[in-house]
C-alpha cells in the first residue's frame, strides 16, 4: 500500500513531468508545479528544495521505467548470449521511448546531457551489474571465454550507452524483430570484426 507522503510525492512528479515536458524545465516554475497539482508551495518545498531536484526525481521516475524493462529481461530463462542481444535492443528502445515521451524533455536531454549522466549513474552502475551477471552465466555454461569478466561489462556499457544518442535521434534503426539486425549486434558483440578461419 502507497503511503499519502509517497503518493503526494509521485503526484507532484507526474505534474512535473507533465509541465516540463509540455513548457521545457526553463519555462516551468515552482508556483506553476504548485498550482498545476493543486497543492500550495509549502507541500511542493516540503518534498524538493528546488526545480532541480523535481527535474531530478522525473528523471529517476523515468530510469525505474528502464530498470523494470531490463529485470525482465534479466529473468527470462534464454541462453547468455541470446539474453545479451535482447537487453540491448530493449535497453536502446526504452531509452527512446522515454525521452521520446516526455517531449521538451528530448532537448534537456542533449542539451544538459551532464546533468542526466549525474542522476544516471546509479542506472549506469545496475546495468553493469546485469551485463556482468548475464556474462558470468554464459563463462559458466561455456558459452563465453572471458578474462575479464567485469570489465567486458563496462566496456559494453559504454558500448550501448554510446548507440543511445542516434538512437533516440532516429539516425540508428535497429529493430529487434530484424533477423539481419540481431545477426549485426551479435557479431559485434560476439564474433568481432575480424574473419576468423574455419576449423
Amino acid at each position: 500500500m502507497v503511503s499519502a507522503i509517497s503518493k503526494t510525492k509521485k503526484d507532484l512528479i507526474d505534474v512535473a513531468q507533465q509541465l516540463f515536458a509540455k513548457k521545457g524545465v526553463e519555462n516551468t516554475t515552482m508556483n506553476d508545479i504548485a498550482e498545476a497539482s493543486q497543492r500550495g508551495r509549502r507541500t511542493l518545498y516540503t518534498y524538493f528544495n528546488s526545480k532541480y531536484d523535481i527535474y531530478k526525481a522525473v528523471i529517476e521516475s523515468e530510469l525505474n521505467v528502464l530498470y523494470h524493462r531490463l529485470e525482465e529481461v534479466i529473468k527470462r530463462d534464454i541462453p547468455a548470449d541470446e539474453k545479451l542481444i535482447l537487453l540491448a535492443f530493449t535497453r536502446l528502445s526504452a531509452v527512446k521511448e522515454v525521452v521520446t515521451r516526455n517531449g521538451t524533455l528530448r532537448a534537456n536531454f542533449f542539451r544538459d546531457i551532464w546533468q542526466v549522466e549525474n542522476v544516471r549513474k546509479e542506472f549506469d552502475r545496475k546495468e553493469i551489474s546485469y551485463l556482468e551477471g548475464i556474462i558470468q552465466d554464459g563463462c559458466n555454461k561455456g558459452i563465453f571465454v572471458l578474462k575479464n569478466v567485469k570489465q567486458t561489462a563496462v566496456i559494453l556499457h559504454y558500448a550501448f550507452k554510446g548507440l543511445e544518442v542516434p538512437s533516440i535521434r532516429g539516425t540508428l534503426g535497429l529493430d529487434y524483430n530484424k533477423k539481419e539486425d540481431r545477426e549485426i549486434i551479435s557479431d559485434i558483440l560476439f564474433k568481432g570484426l575480424y574473419r576468423r578461419s574455419e576449423k
